[in-house]
């Protein structure tokens, strides 16, 4: 975050009126939205349940996904419009001269290195955030990542348009800040797709993508115990972990009580992402 901050005020520095730059600058400070809005959700999902919330604070992780993906979409919209705007006038840029050491300089070419400082690190912090949130089955955390690894491609997108300028071609300019608005839209919508199917108690999802193996995994292992004749699992995810229920056909009508609570047991000992089990045994 500290790191993001230095980006948006470098980048409003030296954005000057090009469209293209205003769209880079944007979504530097839009990508500030998740890693903020994870660290809220990471300090309210380990609050005690309670009579209000007797399920608990773990849904915090999925709203904070769902406030990404909203203020990425919000933006992206914004970008478009904006950039389809002054494509449509024809709004021609001027981009002004500085004085550094008594020597006038294009501000364009000061606009270069600092979409390299957004690119570059950016980049490498993108890639090393994949392995946590992918361990911590964190949605939000895997948007914050890709974000950051995509900066490269906006901080391209506005390079070409600056060069665009200094070449002539003024729609350059505008042009690059749309493919910039499209990219922004496009993680926007996915995200907030994902992410309302998912407080939807859709079937759960890894942060891949791919379809979760958990709920298979938890039906195998109570399919193993001895007195299970037939076992079917259904789950939901809730923030970073799973509630499901098992609902099993035993052999016989012994210990009750004794067979449900092992088979709790085995569920959560699958994954540590299995908070909780409801066992329903049901008969032929």
């Amino acid at each position: 975050m500290a790191y993001g901050l230095t980006v948006v005020v470098v980048m409003y520095l030296a954005m000057g009126s090009s469209q293209a730059m205003k769209a880079a600058w944007l979504e530097d400070a839009i990508s500030l939205v998740p890693p903020i809005v994870v660290l809220i959700g990471l300090s309210l999902r380990n609050r005690p349940a309670n009579k209000m919330h007797p399920y608990g604070y773990h849904r915090a992780l999925s709203i904070s996904f769902l406030i990404a993906a909203i203020a990425l979409c919000v933006v992206g919209l914004y970008v478009l419009y904006d950039s389809g705007m002054s494509l449509i006038r024809q709004v021609h840029p001027t981009i002004g001269t500085v004085e550094i050491f008594g020597h006038p300089v294009w501000l364009g070419w000061l606009m270069l290195p600092a979409l390299l400082y957004s690119a570059l690190p950016a980049s490498v912090l993108g890639r090393l955030k994949l392995a946590p949130a992918r361990a911590l089955h964190d949605k939000a955390m895997i948007a914050d990542a890709a974000m950051n690894k995509a900066d490269w491609m906006t901080s391209s997108a506005a390079g070409v348009g600056v060069l665009g300028i200094a070449a002539g071609f003024w729609w350059a300019d505008s042009l690059a800040a749309l493919v910039i608005g499209l990219d922004v839209v496009k993680d926007g919508i996915s995200h907030l797709r994902t992410s309302v199917y998912d407080l939807m108690d859709r079937r759960p999802k890894a942060v891949d993508g791919e379809w979760d193996e958990l709920p298979q995994q938890v039906q195998d292992r109570i399919a193993q115990l001895p007195w299970v004749r037939r076992v079917d699992v259904r789950m939901r995810e809730s923030g970073q972990i799973f509630f499901g229920e098992a609902y099993i056909e035993p052999i016989d009508d012994d210990s009750p009580i004794e067979r449900s609570a092992e088979a709790v047991e085995c569920a959560k000992s699958v994954d540590w992402r299995m908070h909780d089990l409801t066992v329903q045994l049901v008969r032929p």
